[in-house]
């Protein structure tokens, strides 16, 4: 399975609070936007859902070009803590030239690594 490897750059970030609770930390609720640079050249929105700074899930949807191929797909990722992180390609949402992608992905500090396979 290949990997491949982009930075990102975060281009708007809108963020609300839906639960603010008197004990414990708030729920957090953000819309993101981004730009991808290198083997995945392209841009992507975001819904993440955040315990406060300590924990985030997101749905990303990826539009743009993989080594090349055109199209979009989207992301599931998250984490709890820097040793929990997880992500992967959801299943049969690639378009275009990236239909049939599978793989799995880590996003840390403006970067993403992307291991990834693309099914005929």
């Amino acid at each position: 399975m290949p990997r491949v490897n982009a930075s990102f750059e975060i281009t708007d970030w809108d963020q609300t609070t839906h639960d603010e609770p008197a004990d414990g930390p708030p729920l957090l609720r953000a819309t993101v936007r981004k730009r991808f640079s290198g083997a995945l050249e392209g841009e992507s929105v975001a819904e993440l859902l955040m315990c406060g700074q300590e924990g985030y899930v997101a749905t990303e949807r990826v539009v743009g070009s993989l080594e090349g191929c055109e199209g979009t797909f989207v992301l599931q990722h998250g984490a709890a803590t820097a040793e929990s992180r997880f992500g992967v390609v959801v299943p049969r949402s690639g378009t275009g030239a990236l239909t049939g992608l599978a793989g799995t992905v880590v996003m840390e500090h403006e970067r993403i690594a992307l291991d990834y396979e693309l099914e005929p």
